[in-house]
């Protein structure tokens, strides 16, 4: 793990919270100049701590009234058929998230739907076809708890 200071970490905890800010506004919070902090910025970036900046859209708005997670087992563990797994699941825009697990399951999808109808829709012709796929269970989200996309530093 990387070791940064308490100005970046302070930076950072700013930009994750709201990335549009200017940098004159993100130099005041972390007690920068406009141009110390610009580089500095610049410099996490350089050094990946910055992977990218995004929009969180709202998925009710846009008709995706449902979510699910839906545990896949393979049927075998060779590395060609994570491999071939892995780079299908890429080409699906409704999987939001995709991880390799340890435990039960050899992977977790988060996956996004507009209505039960385009669920099934996504469990039979895509999910359940996907390479190397024996076992597929699905569990349906009521309601989100907590989202966080930033990490607690």
């Amino acid at each position: 793990m990387s070791r940064i200071g308490e100005i970046d970490r302070k930076l950072l905890l700013a930009v994750q919270a709201d990335c549009q800010q200017s940098v004159q506004k993100l130099g005041e919070k972390v007690g920068l100049s406009p141009s110390a902090c610009h580089r500095r910025l610049k410099a996490l970036e350089g050094k990946g701590f910055v992977l990218a900046y995004r929009a969180t859209l709202s998925a009710e708005k846009l008709g995706f009234s449902m979510q699910f997670f839906i545990s896949v087992s393979l049927g075998s563990q060779s590395e060609k058929s994570f491999e071939e797994f892995e780079a299908a699941v890429k080409d699906v825009p409704e999987i939001l998230e995709c991880h390799l697990m340890a435990g039960q399951s050899d992977y977790i999808l988060r996956v996004v739907c507009r209505d039960l109808e385009d669920f099934e829709r996504l469990h039979r012709r895509l999910i359940a076809r996907l390479p190397g796929v024996s076992q597929v269970h699905s569990n349906m989200s009521i309601r989100t708890v907590k989202v966080r996309t930033g990490l607690p530093l």
